[in-house]
């Protein structure tokens, strides 16, 4: 029997990938008391500058100390669950002043975030969500502002490819991996995961692992100079090549190929494929040059 998916976890990883070279530091399952109590994610930052590129809907008022729990596909968000992102929150800021042997740090140095799968209807039922925009809600709570981001409701863009990795809902986790920019190699592994995660829990991805590869290739090959490109094909048989270009369009080849010889094009291919392949695509301009007509 496999493991359960530690969906926590892998929420977190992501997150520090995401978040890898920018002026924020991620730490997963943070420790807040003696006896075990354990954080989601705290989302710091570590000096000064922007983040980078666009921040995914609902984070775009990051403070300097963020704190997020997350509730996966299996899991609900409600007011207990509120409760405790809020004890957590009180642990966290007198250990920071311990830490630093002063004052609490002020209020606004803080954020609550809750992260969630689907619309937490529970909790609607007991406090007040208020509308930010799409997916995006907040929740007051004494003079506590709780952001409140549903990955499953957040528009398909680009920006929010992170969240819909977590929406469970098939068309947005393929949406989300196909768009989600890697900042290590080693997040393919983590991505590897999630979706063996979902097909374990019986949740059928119309996008999978075989499309996934062929996306992060695209990306790959986009990004890499004539020079890059040429050592990567060099050393691949035939039959790798055509693997890992499979799926691409005629303009996605031209790109991919772009500022590579002929010859170099060819590496790998024997004198009798080039002509196979020469020979068919005369046969197919032929073909295409004869115009029907009646009878014989």
């Amino acid at each position: 029997m496999q493991p359960a998916m530690n969906w926590h976890r892998l929420f977190g990883l992501i997150l520090s990938d995401f978040f890898a070279g920018s002026p924020y530091l991620v730490e997963l399952e943070k420790d807040l008391a003696l006896r075990k109590q354990l954080l989601d994610v705290v989302v710091l930052r570590r000096g000064p500058g922007r983040f980078a590129s666009r921040l995914p809907d609902g984070f775009d008022n990051l403070a300097a100390h963020n704190l997020i729990t997350f509730k996966s596909h299996q899991e609900t968000l409600d007011d207990w669950a509120l409760k405790e992102l809020t004890g957590h929150y009180v642990n966290y800021r007198k250990q920071c002043r311990a830490e630093q042997q002063r004052a609490l740090l002020p209020e606004q140095d803080f954020r609550l975030y809750a992260v969630c799968s689907r619309y937490p209807h529970n909790l609607a039922n007991d406090v007040t969500l208020e509308p930010v925009q799409a997916g995006v809600y907040e929740c007051q709570r004494g003079t506590d502002v709780i952001r409140i981001v549903i990955a499953g409701q957040v528009p398909r863009e680009e920006h929010n490819a992170l969240l819909h990795l977590f929406s469970a809902s098939p068309t947005h986790v393929g949406f989300g991996a196909s768009h989600y920019e890697q900042h290590s190699q080693e997040t393919s592994s983590l991505l590897n995961d999630l979706f063996a995660g979902y097909q374990r829990e019986g949740i059928a991805m119309s996008y999978t692992l075989a499309d996934y590869r062929r996306d992060r290739i695209k990306v790959l090959l986009r990004d890499l100079t004539p020079e890059e490109r040429r050592e990567a094909l060099q050393g691949l048989t035939p039959e790798e090549r055509r693997e890992a270009l499979q799926g691409l369009t005629p303009e996605e080849l031209r790109q991919a190929l772009e500022g590579l010889s002929v010859k170099e094009r060819l590496i790998g291919l024997s004198p009798e494929e080039v002509t196979k392949f020469l020979n068919k695509q005369k046969s197919q301009r032929s073909s295409g040059k004869r115009k029907p007509g009646r009878g014989g």
